[in-house]
């Protein structure tokens, strides 16, 4: 088993997000996390063929706290020269493993062959694999989406068995295919069988929208590590709830016991999106903080009664000062949160 997998003691880790993870949300996902809990950590998706030509830990995309540790960037990308170039620059950044994307469905991804178009050709997936580990001592791990049906199951086993033959630490599985992107519901039993024909640690994502789903799809699939994007950047406290479940101690600075109605949620909402607003503030430029905030309410609000209306009041707001102000305002008012939501993870 790889390394960063024995020092992890905590069962749910935030997914890479382009937009999202970034380090001001991974400082709020802290602020939830229990004392001692150890986890993985992603970046933002990274363009190999952008990374060589980049100040890395001065880019926004790669900025980073002091503290952060089992930060796993995850790169985009096919060819070996600016793969090569890429890891030893995030070697030198401290990153602590490389996450390879195989996983993106988007058109731009697909165009360059890289991403989930990656899925289409397994030898070259395997190849890409290969050469990541021959450049870097740090381990590579793979995002992957499931295989299209027709491909099948054999096809998807030959390609992770690729995988692992080429060097890969462990297998990251969003059982939807490419094609489906975000619709429909994650396979699960997907994640279980590759769990079970592979010697590699196996991280599961795919609809994790409340605390139960994270002991849910452990308990169906066994996986080693559950991975949430959006329900988790919605439900930072989500990581205070798994820890509360578990017997861990408060996070610091929480009291407890951890949110759990729709209107304790809904408050714990505001509580977080103005700390987050403070945060942002700290390392992005003004103009660049507002569109991310923004951005993360675009992503999120779906989970939150009237969620629309705070778009709409986000939206007015031309700075900072009274994006908090508005903010404040709105969530003085009686505002709860759904478990669930129509938008796939």
């Amino acid at each position: 088993m790889s390394k960063i997998f024995e020092q992890i003691n905590f069962p749910v880790c935030l997914a890479p997000m382009v937009g999202i993870s970034h380090v001001a949300l991974r400082r709020l996902l802290r602020d939830y996390l229990p004392p001692g809990a150890i986890t993985l950590w992603p970046t933002e998706m990274l363009n190999s063929r952008k990374l060589p030509k980049e100040d890395v830990g001065q880019t926004f995309e790669t900025k980073r706290l002091e503290n952060e540790q089992l930060l796993v960037p995850q790169i985009l990308g096919n060819e070996e020269t600016p793969i090569a170039e890429s890891v030893r620059k995030l070697e030198d950044w401290g990153a602590d493993g490389i996450d390879i994307n195989m996983g993106c469905p988007v058109q731009k991804a697909l165009k360059h062959n890289y991403g989930v178009a990656l899925m289409g050709d397994s030898d070259y997936a395997a190849r890409v694999v290969e050469m990541t580990v021959r450049h870097t001592k740090l381990p590579v791990s793979v995002k992957l989406r499931a295989a299209g049906p027709e491909q099948g199951e054999e096809y998807f086993k030959k390609f992770t068995r690729g995988l692992e033959s080429a060097g890969a630490a462990w297998l990251t599985l969003h059982p939807r295919t490419g094609a489906q992107k975000r619709r429909g519901n994650a396979d699960w039993s997907q994640i279980k069988n590759l769990k079970n024909q592979t010697h590699l640690p196996v991280v599961g994502n795919g609809d994790i929208q409340t605390w139960q789903d994270v002991f849910s799809m452990k308990e169906m699939t066994g996986c080693d590590l559950v991975m949430s994007g959006r329900g988790l950047a919605a439900r930072p406290w989500m990581l205070w709830q798994v820890g509360e479940k578990l017997g861990w101690a408060n996070p610091v600075n929480q009291s407890g016991p951890a949110p759990q109605t729709p209107e304790e949620e809904g408050r714990e909402y505001g509580r977080a999106f103005l700390n987050l607003i403070n945060y942002c503030e700290e390392v992005f430029p003004p103009a660049l903080a507002l569109r991310k905030l923004k951005f993360y309410l675009k992503t999120t609000h779906v989970w939150l009664d009237f969620g629309h209306a705070l778009c709409s009041v986000a939206s007015g707001c031309h700075d900072l000062a009274t994006l908090k102000l508005k903010v404040g305002e709105f969530f003085q008012q009686k505002i709860e949160m759904v478990p669930f939501t129509e938008l796939r993870q």
